[in-house]
């Protein structure tokens, strides 16, 4: 009896200290996986804003950094997110007011890929007159997954992200974000490219059609 209880014992000594073994490995190597096989996905305010070439609704190619030299307003929104329909008369308002002065307002809809005649339908009887493209789950992950909309980035002449907003704020806030934008554009070179001492102007790729994917809204 006693015998078979050094046994016994002996074996779940044995079994702990192989299961706490195998255990503090496998922690280890949690630990060390996303620094070996990680991938970057998403930006930092004050990087420059990640490419990105997709397809409008009027059929063209847009290249984000095809529009260098001027300030972006890049928003991604879908017809089924109920605050991005109470933002987009903003967003209208500023493209009308601000075009003039180099803005680029740029929208990017994540709707479903079956939605093309309800997406232009949506954009034309709210008056949408900036670019409008197709999103797709690659540059969604680019800009940090884009889970909640609406999302916007200001992006500078250089192409750098200044500041980002996720879900529906004021009006006066988004303007005032704008108007830092063009003022950044005025006081860097006039609105025209100091480097080169011509205006900017934005020449299409070609590139294939991406699909876009769904993403979350906020309630």
């Amino acid at each position: 009896m006693n015998r078979t209880r050094v046994v016994l014992g002996a074996a779940l000594v044995t079994g702990a200290i192989v299961g706490s073994t195998l255990l503090l490995r496998m922690q280890h190597s949690a630990s060390r996986a996303p620094l070996q096989y990680g991938i970057k996905v998403g930006f930092r305010v004050g990087e420059r804003a990640p490419d990105f070439e997709l397809h409008s609704l009027d059929g063209t190619t847009v290249k984000l950094s095809a529009l260098r030299g001027k300030p972006v307003l890049l928003n991604f929104w879908a017809t089924w997110c109920t605050p991005c329909r109470v933002e987009m008369p903003w967003l209208v308002e500023l493209d009308e007011k601000y075009r003039t002065q180099g803005l680029q307002m740029v929208g990017i809809s994540m709707d479903d890929p079956g939605a093309t005649q309800d997406i232009v339908a949506f954009a034309k009887e709210r008056g949408v007159k900036y670019r409008v493209l197709w999103g797709d789950s690659s540059t969604a992950d680019a800009y940090g997954g884009v889970r909640f909309m609406p999302q916007s980035f200001f992006i500078d002449p250089d192409g750098r992200i200044l500041k980002t907003t996720t879900g529906l704020r004021d009006k006066k806030g988004l303007e005032d974000s704008v108007k830092a934008l063009v003022n950044l554009l005025q006081k860097e070179s006039g609105g025209l490219d100091s480097r080169r001492g011509r205006s900017v102007t934005v020449q299409p790729s070609q590139s294939r059609f991406a699909r876009p994917r769904i993403t979350a809204c906020p309630s």
